[in-house]
């Protein structure tokens, strides 16, 4: 299994993954299905995943009838210390989908650059910064806030870049477009694939991986 680039102490990307979604929130309870779905993945992966979790007593679960609850168990020693390690490495995708969600006409959002690349597999340093290309007609004072908000959770310097649905799509006739897609990017945006690394070719644990070349 390969050790995944953003926080080589943790088992795989999936588990990052997991716990970020679940200790950046630490208020909310998910369902096996619902995390499957967010994640990009199979319930058999995730409930796997949980049991290693909870067995470890990093998180907590109660049923609902036939529902598995799950949350992150902020009675853990290890609490604090893992969130503020989530919040710097995995942090990025889970925090800025959820900001971003509440912004009105974001078409498309996406993280690229090096927290991209070694969200996809990529060797290398944790990035100290997240770029972040949004696609829309949003209101600059709209992304300002949620640059500020990213920041203070992440501990991370956030930059946000904005370009019209038209020149997205239009020929790759401007070199910084270029430039992005040309590398692996992460899409935020609620209507997305979930599984939603664009162009690395590097698979993680997700399973089934629908990952394309962008």
């Amino acid at each position: 299994m390969r050790v995944p680039p953003l926080l080589p102490l943790l088992r795989s990307q999936l588990q990052g993954r997991l716990l970020a979604r679940l200790y950046l929130h630490p208020e909310s309870e998910h369902s096996l299905t619902d995390l499957a779905h967010a994640l990009g993945t199979s319930v058999k992966t995730v409930h796997h995943e949980a049991n290693r979790l909870t067995e470890a007593g990093l998180l907590a679960e109660r049923r609902v009838g036939n529902v598995r609850l799950l949350r992150a168990d902020t009675s853990h020693r290890l609490a604090a210390p893992l969130a503020n390690l989530l919040a710097a490495t995995y942090g990025p995708e889970p925090v800025l989908a959820d900001l971003l969600a509440a912004v009105p006409d974001v078409a498309e959002a996406y993280i690229y650059g090096s927290w991209a690349a070694r969200f996809v597999g990529r060797a290398g340093r944790v990035p100290a910064d997240v770029d972040v290309l949004v696609v829309g007609d949003a209101s600059r004072d709209d992304l300002d806030g949620v640059e500020a908000a990213a920041q203070a959770a992440l501990m991370s310097d956030v930059t946000i870049h904005q370009v019209s649905v038209h020149s997205w799509r239009a020929a790759d006739d401007d070199p910084f477009l270029s430039h992005v897609r040309s590398g692996p990017l992460v899409s935020l945006t609620t209507e997305r694939d979930d599984d939603a690394a664009l162009g690395a070719g590097e698979a993680d644990d997700r399973t089934p991986d629908r990952r394309r070349s962008s």
